[in-house]
């Protein structure tokens, strides 16, 4: 079963100790070079952090990229500053280019390798599946998940973008059959976006003691109090965050995002972030930072505590 209660400042998940706050790499080669990814990378490893978080298909969207950019950047950086032992590495398969999309034996298989190559290591410490894959048996997947588990590929599985039945199928099926088990959640989950996990899916993964890693965990930004009404943000992101402007419960999340902050003296993204690892289940949350300056209010949410009375203003606005 996933301790997900600290240690130190530390969260276990499984066997794994990271950090409060786990860092997203699907800016790295996407929004930020290799040198700017660097730069993030050296101040979030100075400030204490360990726990990057990267996938297979990171970043196929961007024009001329074929996918793997940012294992490439990470597994880069982790030969040229000699930590590996030192950073917990997260990466997912099953949503990758078309070669590497969905989750039947030989995907895993030929996916788990690329991913090794460009992580420039030889076991991924946290392995997920990305997006599950409704026409492989989960059966099939935990088995071979299980194999690279023995084969000390992977140290420890976990599931991203699952529905509830699929997740305890999986953990039923890895309970009877002794195989390895999911310790970890990510799903899709922030103040604007709850009913993507509070429900049926975080009931399973109480039951089943996994530790959930957020994604989306500020909204692609919104969260971060830069999108007001009557402003213009210059970014990537602009559209998925500014449309949370034209709901009414991302108005309400911003007032007391605003009043919750100023009592802390905190940045938005600090407090948004601080609610999210207060709820159930919740291990840590994941954030990027596409520059060094973004780094600060995300690494704070390791050092504050909001009270009830705070928790449950935020937890009533973004009902």
């Amino acid at each position: 079963m996933a301790d997900i209660h600290p240690v130190g400042t530390h969260r276990k998940i499984g066997s794994l100790l990271v950090h409060p706050l786990a860092l997203g790499g699907n800016v790295f080669g996407w929004t930020a070079d290799e040198k700017q990814s660097f730069a993030v990378l050296d101040a979030y490893a100075e400030a204490g952090g360990n726990f990057i978080d990267t996938a297979d298909v990171y970043s196929a969207w961007v024009p001329g990229n074929e996918g793997g950019e940012s294992e490439t950047i990470i597994g880069n950086w982790l030969a040229a500053r000699g930590n590996r032992d030192e950073i917990v590495v997260a990466t997912k398969v099953g949503n990758g280019v078309p070669t590497y999309r969905g989750l039947a034996k030989n995907v895993i298989r030929a996916d788990v390798e690329a991913s090794l190559r460009r992580l420039r290591t030889d076991c991924i410490d946290l392995y997920y599946t990305h997006v599950d894959d409704e026409s492989v048996p989960v059966e099939e997947i935990i088995t071979t998940l299980n194999e690279l588990v023995e084969e000390g590929k992977v140290r420890e599985i976990g599931a991203s973008n699952i529905t509830a039945d699929r997740l305890d199928k999986s953990l039923t099926y890895s309970d009877a059959a002794g195989l390895a088990k999911y310790v970890a959640i990510q799903p899709h989950y922030s103040l604007v976006s709850r009913d993507t996990y509070e429900g049926e899916l975080a009931k399973v993964s109480a039951a089943h003691g996994l530790a959930a890693i957020p994604y989306f965990a500020l909204a692609s930004g919104f969260l971060t109090g830069k999108y007001r009404p009557g402003t213009k943000v210059d970014s990537a992101r602009a559209g998925s965050a500014a449309v949370h402007l034209e709901s009414e419960r991302g108005l309400r999340v911003l007032t007391a995002l605003d009043e919750v902050a100023a009592a802390h003296d905190a940045e938005l993204a600090t407090v948004a972030l601080a609610w999210l690892a207060a709820q159930p289940t919740v291990a840590t949350p994941l954030a990027s930072a596409r520059t060094v300056d973004q780094l600060p209010p995300l690494l704070a949410v390791a050092d504050l505590k909001l009270t009830e009375a705070e928790l449950a203003r935020l937890t009533e606005a973004s009902a």
